[in-house]
C-alpha cells in the first residue's frame, strides 16, 4: 500500500530545515542546513540528503552526510556551523553545492558527480584577480547563497538585510563563469532590504534572507524570507539580473495573512528558508517549521501551490497532508506531530513564547522515536488539516502526563460545535482515552483543544 504524506514530510526525529529542492532524473532531492533535537545554535550537522520519487513524496530516503562540516579548509577543526546552501548544475554536467560558513562572509563552494554523493571542496567565489567575493573594498557579507545555472553562465544570489542596519542594501546578484568560482561583471541588487524598500513595492515583505531563484517558462522567481521572518515571499521578473517586482506570501509558518483569521497566528514560527519546484506536473512550495520550543529545531514541511496564467502564485495555508496530494483518510491513526496549528488564547507569534505547547520527541538526537506534543496547558487548541471522514463513531487520544481533572474537547471548526469530550487522569505512560463521535463526512479539520489543570502531552489520534 502507498505510504501517506504528511507535514513534516521527513520522518519526525529528523531536522533539515532551508530545504532547496530539485527533481534530478525520477526523484526528488533536499538539501538544506541541518538542526539538532534540542540544538542550542542553528545548523549543528553536517550537510545530508534525502530523496523521494517524483510520484511519491511520502517515500523519502536517506542518502547520507554528503558534505561533513569539517570537510572545508577553513573549517578543519569544525568549530563552525554550515548555513543554508543551495545545489545547481554547471555546465560540465556536475553538481555545485554553494554555502556559507557561520562565522565567514564568503561563499565556498564544493563539488560533486551525482546528486547526492560525498561532495569534495572546490574553491571559493572570487574576482578574477583572486580577491575573495565579500572581502573586496565595499562588498557586503555573503550569506544564504542561491544559484542556477543557464548554459555557460550560473546565477549567484545572496544577502542578509536586518532592520536597523543601513550597511546592507539587499539581496545581491553576480555571474559566474564556467568554472562555478570566478565572477564576471558587476553585483547588482535586486530586492531591496527593509531599510532601503521605501517607494519600491516591496514595503512590508522587504528581503531579509534566504534567497532562492526558479523559472517556469519565461519568468524568474525570487523566492525569499521577508522582514517578518514567518513569510517566503516571491519576486518575479523576466530577467535573472534585473527588474524583479514584489509578487506576494506564497506561506507563512504562522499562518498569517490567510484563512478565516488573517491577523492572527495559528502556530508558532520563526525564520523561515525553502522554495518552489515542479515535481511530476505539480508545483510546490518547501518551507520549514519550529519544534521543540526553540529557533533551533525546525523541520521540512511543503505544500502544493498554483502558478496563475498571470504568473501570480496565491498564498497557500500551511496542512497536515501537503506531500499527500489530499487529505489524509479519516480512519485509523495519526501521530500528533503532523499538527499544523498548535495556539492558545494568547496567539503568541514566535516559537520560544512563555509556556506554549509544542512538538518535541523522546530521547536524544538521532533516536529513532516518533514525536509528540507537549505543555499543552489549559486553552492549548492543536488542529489538523486535512482528513477526509467517512462512518468515524470513536476516537481515541493517546495521552501521558498530569491532567488534573482536566479534558480535551473535539471539533471540526476552531470555534464550532464540541463533538466529543473526553476526560483525562494523571498517567506517567501513554494511554488511551476514547470517546464516541460523529465526525462529520467529507473533507474536514480537527480541531483538539484542552481545558484544565497541568500540561498532558499528546502522541496520537485514533478514528474508529
Amino acid at each position: 500500500m502507498k505510504k501517506l504524506g504528511f507535514n513534516p514530510y521527513l520522518p519526525s526525529w529528523e531536522y533539515i530545515p532551508d530545504g532547496e529542492p530539485y527533481v534530478f532524473g525520477d526523484r526528488v532531492y533536499i538539501y538544506g542546513s541541518h538542526d539538532f533535537f534540542n540544538g542550542y545554535v542553528f545548523c549543528m550537522g553536517d550537510y545530508v540528503c534525502w530523496s523521494a520519487p517524483v510520484d511519491n513524496l511520502a517515500d523519502w530516503r536517506y542518502e547520507g552526510v554528503i558534505y561533513p562540516r569539517n570537510e572545508d579548509p577553513m573549517n578543519k577543526d569544525g568549530s563552525m556551523c554550515l548555513y543554508a546552501p543551495d545545489v545547481t548544475v554547471g555546465p560540465d554536467g556536475r553538481y555545485y553545492l554553494y554555502y556559507v560558513l557561520d562565522h565567514l562572509d564568503i561563499v565556498a563552494v564544493a563539488v560533486c558527480d551525482t546528486p547526492a554523493g560525498r561532495y569534495q571542496f572546490h574553491g571559493h567565489v572570487h574576482y578574477p584577480d583572486g580577491t575573495l567575493y565579500g572581502r573586496k573594498a565595499g562588498d557586503e557579507p555573503q550569506f544564504d547563497p542561491g544559484v542556477l545555472t543557464e548554459g555557460d553562465t550560473t546565477y549567484l544570489y545572496t544577502g542578509f538585510c536586518g532592520r536597523g542596519d543601513k550597511s546592507r542594501h539587499g539581496a545581491m546578484m553576480v555571474e559566474l563563469e564556467k568554472d562555478m568560482l570566478t565572477i564576471r561583471g558587476d553585483m547588482r541588487f535586486v530586492a531591496p532590504g527593509v531599510e532601503y524598500a521605501g517607494g519600491t513595492g516591496f514595503e512590508g515583505h522587504a528581503f531579509f534572507e534566504a534567497p532562492s531563484i526558479r523559472k517556469h517558462g519565461d519568468t524568474y522567481y525570487f523566492v525569499y524570507s521577508s522582514t517578518p521572518m514567518h513569510e517566503l515571499c516571491y519576486a518575479t521578473s523576466k530577467s535573472p539580473r534585473e527588474g524583479f517586482q514584489y509578487g506576494g506570501v506564497i506561506v507563512s509558518n504562522c499562518d498569517l495573512h490567510i484563512g478565516d483569521e488573517p491577523t492572527l497566528p495559528k502556530a508558532y514560527g520563526g525564520n523561515n528558508h525553502g522554495s518552489i519546484v515542479e515535481i511530476n506536473g505539480q508545483w510546490y512550495i518547501f518551507y520549514h517549521r519550529q519544534t521543540n520550543g526553540t529557533w533551533y529545531s525546525r523541520q521540512g514541511c511543503l505544500e502544493p501551490i498554483e502558478i496563475l496564467p498571470d504568473g501570480s502564485i496565491p498564498q497557500v495555508e500551511m496542512t497536515s497532508c501537503g506531500p499527500n496530494g489530499g487529505p489524509l483518510p479519516g480512519k485509523g491513526e495519526y501521530p500528533a506531530y503532523i499538527a499544523c496549528h498548535i495556539f492558545d488564547e494568547k496567539r503568541q507569534f514566535m516559537s520560544g513564547a512563555p509556556g506554549h505547547a509544542y512538538v518535541t520527541q523522546d530521547g536524544k538526537d538521532g533516536d529513532e522515536i516518533p514525536g509528540h506534543i507537549a505543555q499543552i496547558h489549559d486553552g492549548t487548541t492543536i488542529g489538523f488539516k486535512y482528513f477526509d471522514f467517512e462512518d468515524v463513531n470513536k476516537i481515541t487520544l493517546m495521552v501521558r502526563g498530569y491532567a488534573y481533572g482536566g479534558k480535551f474537547q473535539i471539533k471540526t471548526e476552531k470555534y464550532g460545535e464540541v463533538l466529543a469530550e473526553i476526560p483525562l487522569h494523571n498517567t506517567n505512560i501513554w494511554t488511551a482515552f476514547s470517546a464516541p463521535i460523529q465526525l462529520p463526512k467529507g473533507k474536514h479539520p480537527l480541531y483538539i483543544t484542552f481545558l484544565g489543570g497541568g500540561n498532558p502531552m499528546l502522541k496520537s489520534v485514533i478514528f474508529e
